[in-house]
């Protein structure tokens, strides 16, 4: 028997419960919009070039948890506002200096808020719409993410090193997604690339001219959406699970996750209009 299949993936760092009044509470650092299945969260914090501070990884927490557990939501875009993606951690606000007064209502968590984590666990897909440069800890979210869209200018760098530090987790999130020699390079040399190297090292998933940077990432979330939400949610938990089961046992697993996807009203909806040459409903379920 496998322990893991026990494991409440189904849990973020904040409960359902928590989650409940989402549209009651007030974000101080994010932008939030729900527009038929798709949730869009965008980094608000300009004038600090979207650092994130603590107040603002709990937000983001926040919105990804009732994201997962809302049926109604199929897919997530993470934009920003400003003339920066991401620069990354707000490292002073980290270390316990001076933090902005906020109004922010959204509750402390339980436990420590690890992006790396959050990300995968979101079992929704998850699109960031890069728009302008992206830095250090804003790679966490670009890695978390299953599609990347960028404006074909756009530049991405992990500077730490030049400041004597390391991106650990982003190092982590890194060998996810491309081979460890490319990730080493990109953490030891602390160097800047474009658009073409970050989609040949798989670091984004396509790059378009800025213009067209808003229909790219509609007509993806459309085709998204097209599909079963049921389907996907399933397909991207067994893919976060599959990290922590042994070779041996991979296959025994997908094949209970495949029993799991065979028991929803999405399957049996798609089935269904198969057989009636129609499309497809989805619910979500």
């Amino acid at each position: 028997m496998i322990s893991l299949w026990l494991r409440n993936s189904d849990t973020m760092i904040y409960t359902i419960e928590e989650t409940s009044n989402f549209r009651d509470r007030t974000f101080a650092y994010l932008l939030i919009d729900k527009q038929d299945h798709v949730l869009t969260i965008t980094l608000n914090r300009p004038e600090k070039k979207n650092a994130m501070n603590p107040v603002m990884v709990n937000e983001i927490a926040y919105a990804l948890s009732y994201a997962h557990y809302n049926n109604d939501i199929w897919a997530v875009v993470i934009a920003a506002n400003g003339g920066v993606f991401c620069a990354g951690a707000d490292l002073k606000a980290f270390a316990g200096g001076d933090q902005d007064t906020t109004n922010s209502t959204i509750p402390e968590p339980g436990t420590e808020v690890l992006l790396g984590e959050i990300f995968t666990q979101l079992h929704k897909p998850g699109i960031a719409k890069i728009h302008a440069p992206v830095y250090a800890g804003a790679f966490l979210i670009i890695c978390g993410c299953t599609h990347v869209v960028a404006a074909d200018n756009v530049t991405f760098t992990l500077p730490e090193v030049k400041r004597g530090i390391w991106p650990m987790q982003v190092m982590q999130s890194l060998l996810n997604i491309m081979p460890p020699r490319k990730a080493l390079d990109l953490c030891i040399l602390g160097k800047t690339i474009n658009s073409q190297e970050a989609l040949d090292l798989g670091l984004i998933t396509s790059k378009v001219p800025p213009n067209d940077l808003d229909n790219e990432v509609a007509g993806l979330t459309s085709k998204i959406c097209s599909n079963s939400p049921a389907a996907i949610k399933h397909g991207l938990r067994a893919f976060d699970e599959l990290r922590a089961i042994d070779n041996d046992q991979k296959h025994a697993y997908l094949k209970k996750m495949l029993g799991e996807v065979l028991k929803t009203e999405d399957a049996r909806e798609g089935i269904l209009a198969f057989k009636e040459k129609r499309k497809p409903v989805w619910k979500g379920k």
